[in-house]
This record gives C-alpha cells, sequence and structure tokens, in this order.
C-alpha cells in the first residue's frame, strides 16, 4: 500500500481501492493505548493509520482507499472532514443495501448500529492516513468475524459498547455480495 502511494505521488500509479481479507491480527493506530491490548492471541502491528486498537481477520472486509485528495478537490482546497464523512456515507449506503441502519455517534468513530435489543454496537470502522493529500488505509466493516476474537482489545478504546457484524444482525450474505455493494455505492459515493 505504501508503494502504492509513492507511486501515486510520483504520477506513476492511479487511484485504488483493495478489497481485502486479513488473518487474525490486532492493529494499533496512532492513537492506541497500551492498556487497550489486553491479549494477544494473535499478531500486533502498529501502523501508521489514525485510531486505536481493532482486529482484522477473516470475514471481515477491509477496504484500503488510495485516493488522490487534491485532484479530486480541485480547483478547491482537498478537505480531509469531508473525506471521512465520504467513508462514513459509503458504509451506511452499502449497509442500507442490506437493511441494517448504519448510523454515526458524537464523539465516536466508524459506524454503528442498534440491535433489536437497543445495545449500540459497531459494525465498521475507519483508520485513515494521508500523504501529500493521498490517502491509504480506510475502512473495516464486519460481515461474518469470529466477533470472540475482539475480546483480546478495546476496540478503538471504547469499553461501553460492542460490537457487531452483518450475519450477527441475521444478515447472511456473501462477501461477494458485500463487495458488490461496496462497489456500487463507492461509485455513488466518490464519482
Amino acid at each position: 500500500m505504501e508503494a502504492r502511494v509513492a507511486a501515486m505521488l510520483e504520477g506513476l500509479a492511479g487511484e485504488q481501492v483493495w478489497l481485502l481479507e486479513h488473518p487474525p491480527l490486532y492493529t494499533g493506530g496512532t492513537s492506541a493505548k497500551a492498556d487497550d491490548l489486553l491479549d494477544t492471541p494473535f499478531p500486533v502491528y502498529e501502523t501508521g493509520r489514525g485510531g486505536q486498537y481493532t482486529y482484522h481477520g477473516p470475514g471481515q472486509r477491509v477496504g484500503y482507499v488510495m485516493l488522490d485528495l487534491k485532484r479530486r478537490a480541485a480547483p478547491a482546497q482537498p478537505d480531509l472532514r469531508s473525506y471521512v464523512q465520504q467513508l462514513e456515507a459509503w458504509i451506511i449506503a452499502t449497509l442500507a443495501e442490506f437493511g441494517i441502519r448504519g448510523e454515526l455517534r458524537e464523539g465516536r468513530i466508524g459506524v454503528w448500529v442498534v440491535e433489536p435489543s437497543g445495545k449500540e454496537s459497531k459494525i465498521a470502522a475507519l483508520g485513515i492516513r494521508v500523504k501529500q493529500w493521498v490517502t491509504y488505509h480506510g475502512i473495516a466493516l464486519n460481515v461474518s468475524p469470529d466477533l470472540s476474537h475482539y475480546a483480546g482489545i478495546v476496540p478503538c478504546g471504547i469499553k461501553e459498547h460492542g460490537v457487531t457484524s452483518l450475519h450477527a444482525l441475521g444478515v447472511n450474505v456473501s462477501m461477494a455480495e458485500v463487495d458488490a455493494a461496496l462497489q456500487r455505492q463507492f461509485a455513488h459515493i466518490f464519482g
């Protein structure tokens, strides 16, 4: 990803979005707190992205988004806040295709859902980095991961709320169906 961003900055590569799954692992962003790493049954990687600790693994769709915000904003100035809002809108629109209402919460990063019990749970995380207005890292949407794997961390530093997935909410879709929705909604949100 960093090589791709370097090539973009040199004008040797264009924008790209990678949709992938990782093996089970934890990543720590630039705001990660050591106390939020509770157990380490999986490898832990420190990253340059924003945010705290999160889990990545099978059943989770990770989207690495490499866009040139300067080119996209021209002639106006690039706007990082607007970019984050677009990422959130992308996830929310994708969830809506499956009948799930994704929501934002003041003071909490990511996309949230209200479960039938009334409990709020995080269904998607965001963590980005920007170099000379070229973005990288991105989103993680829980489709059908083993949610018990989050027990090794305090996800995104938030202790009072849990995490969920499309499957945990009763939406049993395939990763291919989620990818197709992500692609459709990306074109709608980002052009």
